[in-house]
């Protein structure tokens, strides 16, 4: 998507402006105030598989605090078009020319900001999930692991969440719910390496494991 198309997309989105529902009010402001209201959520594909959302990680900028490790830090281009959609918006990439990851976009139309979902619980359909990973354990912890147990493709990249698309975002009885709900800093960045911006169930098994980004050394002059 040029320039030109990402700016008649956004002027008719914005002309027709996204109806949350009432619990996913907070997408409607910035990343950050959203991914708390994530954890405990639940996705559901087409397919019938159900993942609990157990953690996930901000991204974007939220107030006057910039985020560097966004994909959106240097504005709209075409791979990330998707992120400067209405709130509610499936963003997905490639990692590591591997992985697929799944993101919901939050904020305005044209703020550039979203929710990696990090890992989950399977609810529903287990099986097919295990088909899906080739058996290989855990199921859906990780972003990349995810990504396989909901079978996203990068079709689905720009796709809403709300219905219409081939992924659902439900809150169990209209509010997520968890009873201990925890934050640290995100994994597997080089910059801003110190912002709390993942949460995570903290009475989950299904949460990847925390490893520092290694920070370069000193050397003595």
């Amino acid at each position: 998507m040029g320039q030109e198309q990402l700016r008649r997309r956004r002027s008719a989105e914005e002309s027709d402006p996204p109806v949350l529902p009432a619990w996913a009010s907070a997408l409607g402001q910035h990343a950050l105030a959203a991914a708390p209201v994530l954890v405990g959520c639940t996705l559901t594909d087409r397919s019938g598989v159900v993942l609990r959302i157990t953690e996930v990680e901000a991204y974007g900028a939220a107030g006057t605090i910039l985020d560097p490790a966004s994909h959106a830090f240097r504005g709209p281009r075409q791979a990330n078009a998707a992120m400067f959609g209405p709130p509610g918006t499936a963003y997905v990439y490639r990692s590591y020319g591997i992985h697929l990851c799944l993101n919901i976009v939050c904020g305005p139309i044209g703020h550039g900001g979203g929710v990696l979902v990090r890992a989950g619980e399977v609810a529903a359909g287990e099986e097919l999930v295990r088909a899906r990973r080739h058996g290989r354990r855990p199921l859906a912890s990780g972003p990349g692991n995810v990504g396989a147990a909901l079978s996203v493709s990068l079709a689905d990249n720009g796709t809403s969440v709300f219905g219409g698309g081939p992924l659902l975002l439900q809150s169990p009885d209209g509010m997520s719910r968890v009873a201990d709900l925890r934050s640290g800093p995100r994994i597997g960045i080089s910059r801003a390496v110190d912002l709390p911006w993942r949460f995570w169930d903290g009475g989950s098994s299904a949460v990847s494991p925390y490893r520092p980004t290694p920070r370069p050394r000193k050397h003595r002059a």
